[in-house]
């Protein structure tokens, strides 16, 4: 494999940090999830610091955490739902790895959201049409689009790693030396 980081994009609930730990673990990687990440910094969940602080303020520290796992290498990051649809983050992404769009179709992803308040985002069904219209948009300019519907992690993580090697090298962000 030519890079060294790999960042997971797409919608929520389309496996993200699960993919991101069992890819991980395939390649002898770390694995970091943004989420993760903010709930640990703000010691709160994401539905309490939507309902707290609202958006703005979420999206400013998610990109507070996708710096902090800038400098680490050897690693998967699952970003949030929303993360690549930011343009600098975005920007930011594709300078530091690879990303990879994990496809699932919303009529899928319905299913998988729980309805138990965990997703502030997901108030009603056309709501939620719009946003996954909206992302789709940037999560197309993801360096490799893997469709993932009705896949078992295992092969996700296999058809991951195929389209990684099949990437043209002017894709790729050169791997660093260290860890």
């Amino acid at each position: 494999m030519t890079t060294d980081k790999i960042y997971l994009v797409g919608f929520m609930a389309c496996g993200k940090s699960t993919v991101a730990r069992a890819l991980g673990a395939r390649l002898g990687w770390g694995a970091e999830d943004i989420d993760d990440l903010i709930e640990a910094r703000e010691r709160r969940s994401i539905a309490e610091i939507f309902a707290r602080h609202g958006e703005p303020y979420f999206r400013s520290v998610e990109r507070e955490m996708l710096k902090v796992v800038l400098p680490l290498r050897h690693v998967v990051v699952a970003t949030g739902g929303g993360t690549f649809a930011d343009p600098e983050n975005r920007s930011m992404i594709s300078r530091d790895g690879v990303a990879v769009w994990l496809d699932v179709p919303l009529a899928e992803l319905i299913g998988r959201i729980p309805v138990d308040g965990r997703r502030p985002l997901v108030a009603d069904r056309s709501q939620l049409e719009r946003l996954y219209a909206a992302r789709v948009e940037s999560y197309q300019l993801a360096q490799i689009r893997l469709p993932s519907t009705h896949l078992v992690v295992d092969e996700v993580v296999d058809r991951a790693l195929a389209a990684l090697e099949g990437l043209p090298p002017h894709l790729v962000r050169p791997p660093t030396g260290g860890n």
